[in-house]
C-alpha cells in the first residue's frame, strides 16, 4: 500500500525534476536571463495534447489521493446540510441547514454509522458552513472548569482559529468568515475567526463526566451553544433547548457511510477545485490535474480511465488505511498515533489516512489519539479472548483536560452492549485501582469477574481496535516520550 503513494509520488517528483533541468540547461546553452516567477506561472499547459492512459492513471492515482478528504468534506456538507432545521438524523447525529448549528446534549448514541471513531466522552455539535454566502455567528457561554473545545475546519480538514479551554477563550459571540470578507465587525463580537476556504466546519465538544449529576450540571450551558447567520445577530444569547429538537429518518448503512463515490470522484473534483485555491507551492499539481480534467470532458477513452483508475485507486490505496497498522507513526508497545493532525501542510499521506479512518481530528495540542489494532505482541485484538490493558503507577495519560480508552468495533464505530460502556477514562468515577497504584482495564467479550467489571470494555463477537485519546495533552504526550500502556492476552 505505501509503496504504492510513494510510488506516484517519486514518479510525480522525478517529472518535476527533469522538467527543471531541461529548462535549466536550455537556458543555460543560450543564455537566456531566468523567466520570472510570474512569467513561468503565466504559462499555458497545452491544450488539446495526447495523453496515454498510463500518464493518465499517474495523475490520476496522485489526484484521488491528494483529493479525498476535500471531496469527503463537500459531501458531508452536501448532505448533512440537507436538514430542514436544526436537529437529529436518525435521532442520533447533529444535523443543520448551512450556517447553523445543532447539538447534542449528551454522549452520541451508539447506533450511529456516519461518523467512524465517534467520541463517548464528549457532547458533540455540527455545523456546516459556507461563509462566503454569509459569515456565521457561533455563540459561546462560560463553561467554567469544563474543558472544552470549538474545532474549525476548512475544506482541506485544517484546522483555524482558536476556540476553547485551552486557549482561554472567553464567552461570547464569536465571528466565522470567509478568506474574501472585508466587512465591518459589528458591535458585540469578540473575535474573528477567517477560514482560508468558503467551507468551514465547526464541531463543538464538551466534556460530560459520565453521571446523572453532571449530565444535569451541562444541559443549560450546552443550551446556550448557537450559530447562525449573522443577519441574525442583536447581542443577544439565543437559547435552543437541544433536548427538543426533531428527528429526521435515516437510511441504515452497515460501518460508516460511504462520502466519497469513486465512480463520481472526478465529476466533482473541478467544483471542489473551484472552491479551493492552491495553497502556495501546488500551483503545479492544480495544473496537472486540471489539465486531464479537461481532457478527460472532451475524450470518453480519458475519462473512462480516470474512472477506473479512482475505482482501482479506493481499493489498493485508500481502504488500507483504515487500518491503524497503515496510519500514523509508532508509539510504542503495538500502538501509533497521529501526527499533524488538522494541521497538515503538504503532509497527504496523513491528511488522507485521517479522513478515511476517523476524520475531523483536533490539533496535536488540543487532542493527541493512539490507535491500535493488535496486542503488543502484533496479533489481531480478537473479542473472544480477553485483555489486559495495564497503566503503570504514575503513567495514566498525562493531560490537562481528560483522556479515555475507547472501544470500536471492525467498522470503527460501535456495537451496542448490555453496558452502554465504550469508553474508561477520566469521566468514569468507579474505576478499581491496583494496589500499587496501577490501573488495569480489560476488553474482550466475556467479563474479567472477580470484581475487575467496572473496568471492563466489552467487546463485540468480532475483531475490534483500542483508541487513547488524550486532550488537552501535556509535554510528554506532545513530545512522545509518554509510552501507551501493554496490551495483554489473558490465557
Amino acid at each position: 500500500m505505501n509503496k504504492l503513494i510513494k510510488g506516484s509520488i517519486i514518479i510525480f517528483i522525478c517529472a518535476v525534476f527533469v522538467f527543471s533541468c531541461s529548462q535549466q540547461q536550455s537556458k543555460e546553452a543560450t543564455n537566456e536571463s531566468p523567466k520570472t516567477e510570474s512569467a513561468v506561472n503565466d504559462i499555458a499547459l497545452a491544450e488539446g495534447a495526447i495523453m496515454h492512459p498510463e500518464y493518465v492513471k499517474t495523475v490520476a492515482r496522485m489526484a484521488y489521493v491528494w483529493g479525498w478528504p476535500m471531496v469527503n468534506s463537500h459531501n458531508r456538507r452536501a448532505g448533512i446540510t440537507q436538514a430542514p432545521e436544526p436537529g437529529k438524523l436518525g435521532g442520533v447525529v447533529p444535523v443543520a441547514p448551512r450556517g447553523r448549528l445543532s447539538m447534542l446534549n449528551d454522549y452520541v448514541k451508539p447506533n450511529q454509522s456516519f461518523v467512524a471513531c465517534p467520541n463517548q466522552d464528549v457532547i458533540y455539535g455540527t455545523a456546516f458552513c459556507s461563509l462566503d454566502e454569509e459569515p456565521v455567528v457561533l455563540q459561546l457561554p462560560d463553561f467554567g472548569d469544563r474543558f472544552w473545545v470549538v474545532a474549525l475546519y476548512d475544506a482541506r480538514t485544517d484546522q483555524f482559529g482558536e476556540l476553547g479551554k485551552a486557549y482561554g477563550t472567553k464567552p461570547g459571540f464569536y465571528l466565522l468568515v470567509g478568506p474574501k470578507w472585508d466587512g465591518v465587525t459589528p458591535k458585540g463580537i469578540d473575535g474573528v475567526m477567517q477560514s482560508t476556504t468558503e467551507f468551514c466546519f465547526a464541531g463543538p465538544r464538551i466534556f460530560l463526566n459520565d453521571t446523572d449529576e453532571d449530565r444535569a450540571a451541562v444541559k443549560p450551558l450546552v443550551n446556550q451553544v448557537n450559530a447562525y447567520p449573522l443577519t441574525e445577530f442583536d447581542g443577544e444569547m439565543k437559547i435552543i433547548d437541544w433536548n427538543e429538537t426533531p428527528s429526521f429518518p435515516a437510511p441504515e448503512v452497515e460501518g460508516e457511510r460511504s462520502w466519497v463515490i469513486p465512480e463520481a470522484f472526478f465529476d466533482q473534483m473541478p467544483g471542489v477545485m473551484d472552491l479551493v485555491p492552491p495553497m502556495p507551492g501546488e500551483e503545479a499539481l492544480y495544473a496537472s490535474i486540471r489539465q486531464v480534467l479537461v481532457a478527460a470532458e472532451k475524450d470518453p477513452e480519458v475519462k473512462k480511465v480516470l474512472v477506473e483508475t479512482a475505482i482501482e485507486t479506493e481499493k489498493e490505496v485508500i481502504k488500507p488505511l483504515f487500518l491503524w497498522k497503515h496510519n500514523g507513526v509508532p508509539a510504542g508497545n503495538g500502538w501509533n498515533r497521529s501526527k499533524n493532525n488538522a494541521q497538515w501542510g503538504f503532509d497527504y499521506l496523513m491528511r488522507t489516512s485521517t479522513a478515511r479512518s476517523n476524520m475531523f481530528d483536533n490539533r496535536p495540542n488540543e487532542t493527541q489519539y493512539f490507535y491500535t489494532d493488535g496486542d503488543t505482541k502484533g496479533e489481531q485484538l480478537e473479542s473472544s479472548n480477553l485483555y489486559s490493558i495495564t497503566f503503570t503507577a504514575g503513567q495514566l495519560p498525562p493531560v490537562n483536560g481528560f483522556w479515555s480508552l475507547t472501544l470500536y468495533n471492525e467498522h470503527h464505530i460501535f456495537t451496542p452492549n448490555d453496558l452502554n460502556r465504550y469508553s474508561l477514562g477520566t469521566k468514569n468515577k468507579s474505576l478499581q485501582y491496583n494496589q500499587d497504584g496501577s490501573l488495569t482495564l480489560y476488553a474482550g467479550a466475556n467479563p474479567p469477574g472477580e470484581g475487575k467489571d467496572l473496568n471492563w470494555l466489552p467487546a463485540p463477537g468480532e475483531t475490534f481496535s483500542l483508541y487513547i485519546r488524550c486532550y488537552w495533552g501535556k509535554e510528554a504526550i506532545l513530545d512522545g516520550s509518554w509510552i501507551p500502556p501493554v496490551i495483554e492476552r489473558i490465557e
